[in-house]
């Protein structure tokens, strides 16, 4: 599902205008990076964990030429699914 698809469905079972469910959306968007920025974590019950993780430096292999390259240690955020969604999935 794309953003905009998201937020025309919002609009419409919430009778909010398109503008407001894009704000809406805007909002919790920035309020999640900025708690993950600053604490690290953010969990959303029902869905799940949001949190940042350092991945070391490591070397890894150029697919077309098979010449090794290194990859900077650098940060990531790893998302873990709470046991209802995976529940509702299954």
């Amino acid at each position: 599902m794309k953003k905009s698809e998201l937020i025309t469905q919002v609009a419409e079972e919430t009778g909010m205008t398109k503008a407001a469910a894009k704000q809406a959306l805007e909002t919790i968007l920035s309020k999640v990076t900025k708690t993950l920025k600053k604490d690290g974590r953010f969990v959303l019950s029902g869905l799940g964990t949001f949190e940042v993780v350092k991945r070391k430096k490591r070397i890894a292999r150029n697919p077309q030429t098979n010449e090794p390259i290194t990859v900077k240690a650098h940060k990531a955020v790893k998302f873990k699914a709470a046991k209802s969604l995976k529940d509702f999935v299954n």
